[in-house]
């Protein structure tokens, strides 16, 4: 690629954010030793009303860390987590990594052919997991290679008595699962609660951290490697980022899952790089969050637009104090301009739209939080990072202001590579630069505007659906000949899945029938909302479907319908 010189965002940078930064050159779970030396008794975690000081954190961090190496786990050993946000998740994501482990973080929403993906792919060969979600991982564990299951229940760090209560009310929901004695079945509170710190392993910034699975610029889920560096960098950009922000006095309310890269660096490591209390919540349910944020008084909150769209709307919100929010960054999805008004009214914050990318650990842009921010834009580049305009079809050519193109960067917080993917590691890192496969412009000022994906990646509720995956499982149903999936707005979640269904000669189906088949075979985010049978699909002349004809069709379709 050509020289780059352009920087005009740095005649505009917001009051107190120093454009260049200095990166401490350690691990990432020296966070948490940071934080304890500093802020011992602060809280760490705030759970149901159970608290963790940050003393107490460090000392189950090193426990884990030393039951893990009893375990086997060495340097470079990857272990898999899938654990919505609660404590065991904190402990277990820098303990692993203090082991000398490679973290890899699974959505416990995946099923088992998901699950057998990922962890295949990844070669994990120790899993830490809920213990309802243990019967999933036992379908699929020998075909994994599997040798060490560390579980855990919610009960496990809940505060007396509803320690007592969980497994009356889960048994009731039929969430209670007993897992089983046997080989390599180990108990997290073993580990965690036991005795001794880790053996000392020679684990530096360049080391490998994170696998974070990811379609990138394909439907094909891939495992990006961000090393220590990478996601020290990124922490630290978005400290900065936060002007105003005291060490040691904020609460974050960390209900953006960790399992998500998003949630991972801007609620669990901003978190404790900041020695705030991370007021932890295992998923989005409206009451509980307006009644959290009315209790427990937390000063940040970042989130996806669904999450601010739900606030906003709930018809008691105003019966809830929600004005000790002072500051969010909206992500994983466009932030609409209604939602941001309508929230900073209501609480007194302020809310401003960012970006990023699993592939930038993940935040490469924001609007600045008290200086100018535009209506539509996803902001300013974070310090260090450059950003920039390329032609669409060589990826190789600065483009001027105001022109449409891919969005590239180039930053501290851009990752390694793919695992195991060399081939499209090199389609996306040329010369430094990650081609992010976003068409995006930049305007005079420096502040860019994504236009377009470059894919048709369906950004549902903050989460990424790939068409391609979607597609492969309707094509499983013995009826269907043909499917074709896109993403159609949705005023809650931004967009949601549609399916296009082209049935074999003479079968009959319904909507729910394909829905269901989905169910047993996708997580539920990517599951089609939306089915319509057609007798067939739109095609070029050698024969590939045209999502765009769809997309195009649908737009049509609903702008010619009268307003609600």
């Amino acid at each position: 690629m050509q020289e780059f010189s352009r920087r005009p965002w740095l005649s505009v940078y917001p009051e107190g954010v120093r454009p260049s930064l200095e990166y401490p050159p350690v691990p990432l779970h020296r966070l948490v030793e940071d934080a304890a030396r500093r802020f011992p008794r602060r809280a760490a975690t705030e759970f149901f009303g159970g608290r963790m000081s940050y003393r107490e954190l460090a000392l189950e961090v090193d426990a884990f860390a030393a039951g893990l190496q009893r375990l086997g786990v060495a340097k470079g050993d990857r272990v898999a987590v899938i654990l919505p946000n609660c404590p065991q998740c904190v402990i277990a994501y820098y303990g692993i990594m203090k082991a000398g482990g490679v973290v890899v973080m699974v959505n416990p929403m995946y099923v088992e052919r998901e699950l057998q993906y990922q962890l295949s792919d990844a070669g994990a060969r120790t899993v830490v997991v809920l213990d309802h979600l243990y019967p999933r991982l036992s379908r699929v564990r020998e075909a994994v290679g599997v040798k060490d299951v560390v579980w855990t229940g919610m009960q496990d760090y809940l505060p007396f008595p509803l320690s007592l209560l969980y497994p009356v009310k889960a048994r009731r929901e039929k969430h209670q699962v007993g897992v089983p004695a046997g080989p390599g079945i180990h108990r997290f509170t073993a580990l965690s609660r036991g005795r001794g710190r880790p053996e000392p392993v020679d684990v530096g910034p360049d080391d490998l951290a994170l696998l974070q699975y990811t379609g990138g610029t394909t439907g094909v889920s891939k495992g990006a490697m961000l090393s220590h560096r990478n996601l020290m960098a990124n922490v630290v950009q978005t400290v900065e980022w936060l002007v105003g922000s005291r060490p040691g006095e904020e609460k974050v309310l960390a209900v953006l899952p960790f399992f998500h890269v998003y949630g991972m660096t801007c609620a669990l490591n901003f978190s404790v790089a900041l020695a705030a209390t991370m007021v932890l919540h295992p998923r989005f349910v409206i009451k509980d969050i307006l009644k959290s944020i009315n209790r427990s008084r937390p000063t940040l909150f970042p989130g996806a637009p669904t999450m601010y769209v739900a606030v906003i709307n709930h018809p008691r919100v105003k019966d809830y104090d929600i004005r000790s929010i002072t500051a969010c960054i909206s992500g994983s999805a466009p932030l609409p301009i209604e939602v941001q008004e309508r929230f900073e009214e209501l609480t007194g914050g302020r809310l401003v739209e960012g970006y990023g990318l699993t592939e930038a650990s993940p935040v490469t842009h924001c609007n600045p939080i008290y200086g100018r921010r535009k209506a539509g834009s996803i902001g300013l580049p974070f310090p260090d990072t450059d950003a920039w305009i390329v032609d669409l079809e060589t990826g190789s050519r600065w483009l001027e202001p105001g022109e449409i193109g891919e969005l590239a960067v180039r930053a501290p917080q851009v990752m390694v590579g793919y695992w195991n993917r060399p081939d499209e590691t090199a389609a996306v890192l040329r010369d430094g630069w990650l081609l992010t496969g976003d068409v995006a412009r930049v305007d005079e000022e420096g502040y860019f505007y994504i236009v377009d994906r470059k894919k048709d990646v369906i950004i549902a509720g903050g989460f990424n659906v790939y068409p391609r995956e979607v597609e492969e499982v309707l094509y499983e149903h013995p009826k269907v000949r043909e499917a074709a999936v896109i993403g159609v707005p949705d005023p809650y979640r931004g967009e949601t899945v549609k399916a296009f269904v082209v049935l074999k000669e003479g079968q009959a189906a319904t909507a729910e029938e394909m829905v269901a088949f989905c169910e047993e075979r996708l997580a539920r985010f990517k599951v089609p909302r939306l089915v319509e049978f057609r007798a067939d699909l739109p095609k070029t002349m050698v024969g590939k479907v045209l999502r765009r004809v769809l997309a195009e069709e649908e737009a049509a379709r609903r702008a010619a319908q009268p307003p609600a």
